[in-house]
């Protein structure tokens, strides 16, 4: 998960503080951190739900490192819900990423097309304005 990680005695009283100062532990040292590996788990351990169809427009922002916004979305396959992963596919059916979606496919089918700040009007509600967040987005078809 890129953290590091100790194991020490735990038997005697305030074990983290005897570590914290310097007491006797084995050390495995993450060799990435939180992000990388956060990204590298949605990449390859999650079995997408569903899929988002974008336009070019949203290709080109996403690949410049922006979120996924309800505008540029067109399409929107499967029964996902929130916080699912799924697959972001642009407008030949070719995929670009794989992410974890803010909204279930039914909201995400309401909101697709239409501006961030028409949300909360369309749903009654007021969600995130990305569909899918940059930070729970990975790119795969460059």
């Amino acid at each position: 998960a890129g953290c590091h990680m100790a194991i020490a005695q735990g038997r005697e009283p305030h074990a983290l503080r005897t570590l914290g100062e310097g007491g006797r532990a084995t050390w495995f040292v993450a060799g990435a951190t939180p992000a990388s590996a956060r990204k590298r788990w949605i990449a390859g351990s999650l079995r997408p739900s569903g899929a988002i169809t974008v336009d070019d427009g949203a290709v080109r922002a996403l690949r410049a490192g922006k979120s996924l916004l309800p505008a540029g979305v067109t399409g929107v396959e499967g029964a996902f819900q929130r916080g699912d992963a799924v697959l972001v596919r642009d407008r030949l059916g070719v995929e670009v990423g794989r992410g974890l979606t803010a909204y279930g496919a039914a909201d995400a089918r309401q909101i697709m097309g239409r501006h961030s700040r028409q949300i909360a009007d369309i749903l009654g509600f007021l969600g995130r304005e990305e569909m899918i967040h940059r930070d729970d987005l990975v790119l795969t078809g460059l």
